[in-house]
């Protein structure tokens, strides 16, 4: 766990020290879970963007894109559940004064659990070596099945607790775990009860005339409410999807880790709306889109997991989440659900306007059915940073940090590096600079010593440095040096844009899905 720690606080660290993540308002001594992108965040979060974006919309002819207001009307909010149903179950210890969810307690306590089942596997892999067989050992271990069989016990139980609203059995279920507050160890808690998560504001000139409205909790709902005027100007036939990237706010008492729970966060999401009865094939047929899209980037298909969910949304009738391994264990990166017409039914009955679609082969007007995925972009940002950053020992016993990102996602694409300022080399790089400069985005640097600029390049994620040199003047040629393998070669000018672009084109990532 201390270890666990340590890696965390380094990512953290490199974050901020290379101009990715700030804590916001840090001079005024900053805000609990809020944070902002830095120049290099900024570009690495824009680049992440892109990628879902080109994937989902780009590639298909049948997505389609949106962008709608953090504002909406209060009653929709209403319609949709979350003013009834949009809680979370919390808990106090009465010792510490501080402030708990119970279902994070409870599934903290089961990654424990899993951590256990893996430090058995990874000891066997050890003992047996090449011949170890993992898929056997998973499922023929007593110790294994048991930690295995515990969690699905314990998150069973939590699930049917939260679902009938039994709060008082949440709460005896983290007393018989003997499940303690993580920071003091005191097991003396309050009851569990339920809180509402969203941010109310006002809209109006005086207090006396202003509405309520709630900032937005997610940003599905202006989809939904959109659906006939995207469908009837977009000419699409079912099924179709529609895409949306955009600010959500939910008022967490729990925030932590970082970015991974946030106040203010962003999601990428997108709706697609099918004929009923069709839903539960094309659920299974994002589950497979989503997870391929994620191991296109390479991070490792063992650091990916479905989780089904035990417990339902009032809104879905299937569900699962893709988990990633962050610094402190699986967690949940990507949800897909089966939303049924819950959606557009709750909009049309609360806002008396249908909200049907005329399917010309079936020869009849029905709610569509909704299949949806929804990326935290926070989290996607965190699970590839934490994941490519990395301490490498070099032959010669020297060590260097690399943050070897998928080239497409790289804030700069390439850093222009003369070699000194003076003898007209300066003004070379500006020349190859202002030439690339229209096709990717560069780095320029004059200063320190060509080894150090080296190094915080491979801080930051560049794949490629551009050295010029005396010899560039009068052979037009410069030294392309290569993030991942560090190897120097020699190439001309005129070959740049050609290298750069095969290297760091979205087209890379996106070929792989």
């Amino acid at each position: 766990m201390a270890k666990q720690e340590d890696v965390f606080k380094k990512i953290i660290s490199h974050a901020k020290e290379y101009g990715f993540i700030f804590p916001s308002s840090e001079i005024y001594d900053g805000l609990s879970a809020i944070y902002d992108y830095g120049q290099n965040g900024a570009e690495l979060k824009n680049n992440i963007k892109q990628y879902w974006w080109k994937a989902m919309v780009q590639l298909n002819d049948n997505i389609v894109g949106i962008d709608t207001a953090i504002f909406m009307h209060p009653t929709i909010w209403k319609a949709s559940g979350h003013v009834d149903a949009f809680n979370d179950p919390l808990i106090d210890n009465k010792d510490s004064k501080k402030r708990f969810r119970a279902d994070v307690l409870i599934e903290d306590y089961c990654a424990k659990l899993e951590d256990k089942a893996d430090k058995e596997i990874e000891k066997a892999a050890k003992r047996f070596g090449d011949a170890f067989d993992k898929k056997e050992f998973e499922s023929t271990n007593p110790r294994v099945l048991e930690y295995r069989e515990k969690q699905k016990t314990i998150l069973s139980r939590m699930a049917q607790s939260l679902e009938k609203e039994d709060l008082g059995d949440v709460k005896a279920l983290i007393e018989e775990l003997e499940i303690a507050d993580p920071e003091t160890g005191s097991k003396n808690w309050t009851d569990v009860r339920q809180f509402n998560l969203m941010f109310g504001t006002k809209l109006g000139a005086s207090a006396d005339s202003a509405t309520d409205l709630y900032l937005r909790p997610e940003t599905a709902q202006g989809i939904f409410v959109n659906f006939l005027n995207v469908q009837k100007t977009s000419r699409q036939k079912l099924p179709f999807g529609i895409a949306q990237i955009g600010k959500a706010f939910r008022n967490e008492i729990v925030a932590r880790q970082f970015i991974f729970r946030m106040r203010e966060f962003e999601q990428m999401e997108m709706q697609y709306f099918v004929p009923p009865g069709t839903e539960l094939g094309f659920y299974e047929t994002w589950k497979e889109k989503r997870l391929n899209w994620h191991l296109a980037l390479g991070l490792g298909a063992e650091n990916y997991k479905f989780h089904d969910h035990e417990k339902l949304a009032h809104y879905a009738n299937a569900a699962a989440d893709i988990e990633f391994k962050f610094p402190f264990g699986f967690k949940e990166l990507e949800g897909i659900h089966s939303r049924t017409d819950f959606d557009l039914s709750a909009h049309e009955k609360h806002s008396g306007r249908k909200l049907q679609y005329f399917d010309s082969e079936r020869n009849e007007n029905y709610v569509p059915y909704v299949v949806e995925t929804s990326v935290g972009l926070d989290r996607l940002f965190l699970a590839i940073f934490s994941n490519c950053l990395k301490d490498e020992v070099l032959e010669d016993g020297s060590e260097r940090t690399v943050l070897s990102l998928p080239p497409a996602l790289a804030p700069y694409k390439a850093a222009i590096l003369p070699l000194m300022k003076k003898d007209g080399l300066a003004e070379y790089a500006q020349t190859i600079f202002d030439d690339l400069k229209f096709d990717f985005n560069l780095f320029y640097e004059e200063k320190d010593a060509i080894g150090k600029r080296y190094r915080r390049q491979d801080a930051i994620g560049t794949p490629f440095c551009i050295t010029i040199d005396h010899d560039s003047l009068t052979e037009n040629t410069v030294t392309l040096r290569d993030r991942d393998t560090m190897k120097q070669e020699r190439v001309a000018v005129a070959d740049l844009r050609r290298i750069i672009d095969e290297k760091t084109n979205f087209r890379n990532l996106l070929s792989k899905i």
